[in-house]
């Protein structure tokens, strides 16, 4: 299936990179004084690290650290410190803030989701009305839609844990081995149960009721936000104008993006 995959960079990936790269320059800082550690719900972002020499588009390793959230609290616990009674405050806002669509990532569903909204409108020209999209949230294994954008149907389907990815997969696989059209125009995958709100860095003891909360903590802020299209967020926009040229371009083609390889049976 490697020849469906996005190409596309993940978010951990793309931030490290812009940080000692963008953010570097726009600073005047030496990228080499940079040590860039992620908070991630995913064990795998550990190894992500170093995957590909893709990893070093900076010249740099991008990321140097990630630490599990679960990690994290458990740093936090050591410290003695105590979080729930520290006065509220607003985070630096270093490279800008993020969308609604941005932070419905987290939750199975949501990449699809906020993909919908930007493809909507750069084949259309105009933005979704339907913001949220019912039928790929929630818990069900596999979940599927039909959206029209444009004059063309678009089947999307979102595939949580993997026996159900593998279900999702196979059907793809029995369309082209009868030389049909593949049953969806796009297809989500998550390998934890619920996405990454279920992940494997994230505490223990999850259950779906929690993954539910989680989610739905997910969608509240992302309908409590000013903007919840990426593709208008200013921040975003500015980054293309100042380094990145435009989507598609060149350079970000050769710094955002990323590639797979087989690796045989694990």
């Amino acid at each position: 299936m490697i020849e469906h995959f996005s190409s596309c960079k993940s978010p951990q990936q793309i931030m490290g990179l812009l940080a000692k790269t963008y953010y570097a320059r726009a600073q005047g800082i030496d990228p080499s004084k940079i040590i860039m550690v992620s908070i991630m719900p995913c064990t795998s972002k550990k190894c992500e690290l170093t995957r590909t020499e893709e990893m070093f588009a900076s010249g740099y390793q991008d990321v140097d650290y990630a630490l599990t959230t679960r990690e994290l609290a458990r740093m936090i616990k050591q410290t003695g410190k105590d979080f729930v009674n520290l006065p509220e405050s607003e985070p630096d806002h270093i490279l800008g803030d993020y969308t609604g669509a941005g932070v419905i990532f987290g939750s199975t569903g949501g990449v699809m989701e906020a993909a919908l909204r930007s493809a909507y409108y750069f084949i259309t020209g105009n933005n979704l009305a339907q913001l949220e999209c019912e039928d790929i949230r929630g818990l069900a294994g596999v979940k599927k839609m039909s959206l029209r954008i444009g004059n063309a149907p678009v089947r999307v389907a979102v595939a949580h844990g993997l026996g159900n990815v593998t279900a999702v997969l196979d059907q793809v696989r029995e369309a082209k081995a009868k030389g049909k059209p593949a049953p969806y125009d796009f297809i989500e995958v998550m390998a934890c149960p619920g996405g990454c709100v279920g992940g494997g860095g994230q505490p223990y003891g999850v259950t779906n009721e929690i993954r539910a909360l989680r989610a739905q903590g997910l969608y509240a802020d992302d309908r409590s936000k000013k903007i919840r299209y990426a593709h208008e967020n200013p921040f975003v926009k500015k980054l293309y104008e100042e380094f990145l040229q435009k989507p598609l371009s060149s350079i970000s083609h050769e710094l955002l993006r990323t590639h797979y390889v087989p690796r045989g049976d694990v």
